[in-house]
């Protein structure tokens, strides 16, 4: 299956702890209602079935808004639940298994932090760099060192794909994230602990359509 048309411009990572209570398919629709055009699966503590079964509620969600999804790290819950593609860490499987696994039409994405990361990442087949963390940020555990405005700027400069960058970013920092020259924003509280997902979304959408112009 052909995947739908690549916007990196606002991607949702999904966080079930931090939705409040609140369906994952349901702020997930809010999301993509209010102009997120990519949405990452990220699961860190489901089974592997429930893993699958969510991501078939999701793509039912998205697919029909011609919204890619990706599921992080886990190839084989992308593969059983037909989704558009990979987002894989440094030390999951190697970006180019992943793509002789999916195929040359799924989106591949690479986490990067740092310098000599994006550096390695040249050459590899993958559409875009996952780069951050920009801001210090409490959702992702295993997160490395901040990397500032200046740093992601300088990843930026070195990479070979988009960039997208993550890391605690908001409605309110966007704007400066944006300048450093990435092609988007993968935001997880930013949305998913919004109250209204479809307004975040749409606020975060604006910011990056107005620096599109």
């Amino acid at each position: 299956m052909t995947p739908p048309a690549f916007d990196c411009g606002v991607c949702l990572v999904t966080d079930r702890p931090a939705l409040g209570g609140r369906e994952l398919v349901e702020v997930v629709a809010a999301a993509v209602a209010g102009g997120v055009g990519m949405v990452q699966l990220r699961e860190k503590t489901a089974g592997t079935r429930e893993f699958v079964e969510l991501a078939r509620a999701v793509l039912a969600v998205v697919r029909p808004r011609g919204v890619p999804l990706l599921i992080n790290d886990r190839l084989d819950v992308a593969l059983a639940a037909g989704a558009d593609g990979v987002h894989v860490g440094q030390d999951d499987m190697h970006p180019a298994d992943v793509r002789t696994l999916l195929g040359p039409g799924a989106i591949v994405g690479l986490s990067v932090t740092g310098e000599a990361e994006t550096r390695a990442a040249a050459g590899l087949p993958v559409d875009y760099l996952g780069a951050g963390p920009v801001f210090a940020t409490a959702t992702k555990k295993d997160a490395g060192a901040p990397q500032g405005i200046e740093g992601l700027r300088r990843m930026v400069a070195l990479a070979e794909v988009p960039v997208v960058a993550i890391g605690a970013v908001t409605a309110e920092n966007a704007a400066s994230v944006l300048e450093t020259g990435v092609a988007g924003l993968a935001v997880v509280s930013a949305i998913c602990s919004a109250a209204d997902p479809r307004a975040a979304a749409r606020e975060l959408s604006d910011i990056v359509c107005a620096r599109r112009r």
